[in-house]
């Protein structure tokens, strides 16, 4: 079968790179847009006033033109300093809710985890690379974040 990818026929490909970073940090659910109680309701034991802590593994896949030159979508020591600037430097070890600012007035769910680490990886990463934030919380909750 004839491949018809315009990129491909001029020699252009994409690829997808994904680097695993883990953190540890801890959290509480709890909103201030609810009463304590309609917090207990929603959240459970995640209200905790105390809060809870979480060993959280997140992906983060770039998308790019694979270079001619270098063979790389994306040199893997920068995409690794990215990471750790907007990864491990601000959320690891931390309270979330009470070291970063970012969650002072939003719930620190993973959905909006994900999203504060795409928000920060575009800021720093090539125009159009980010493809997405995969954020593992337990082995069976996941939160795939792309931007939308």
């Amino acid at each position: 079968m004839a491949n018809t990818n315009a990129e491909h026929q001029t020699g252009e490909r994409i690829a997808y790179l994904t680097r695993v970073q883990c953190f540890s940090a801890s959290h509480r659910l709890h909103s201030l847009g609810l009463s304590d109680e309609e917090n207990q309701r929603i959240f459970g034991k995640c209200n905790n006033p105390n809060g809870h802590g979480h060993n959280y593994r997140a992906e983060v896949t770039v998308r790019g033109k694979i270079n001619k030159v270098t063979g790389m979508v994306i040199n893997l020591t920068d995409l690794k300093e990215c990471i750790e600037e907007v990864i491990m430097v601000p959320l690891d070890h931390r309270n979330l809710d009470k070291d970063v600012p970012y969650f002072a007035n939003v719930v620190s769910t993973t959905e909006n985890v994900a999203a504060y680490i795409w928000d920060g990886l575009v800021k720093i990463l090539p125009v159009g690379e980010m493809y997405e934030v995969k954020i593992y919380e337990t082995d069976k909750n996941i939160v795939v974040y792309r931007g939308e």
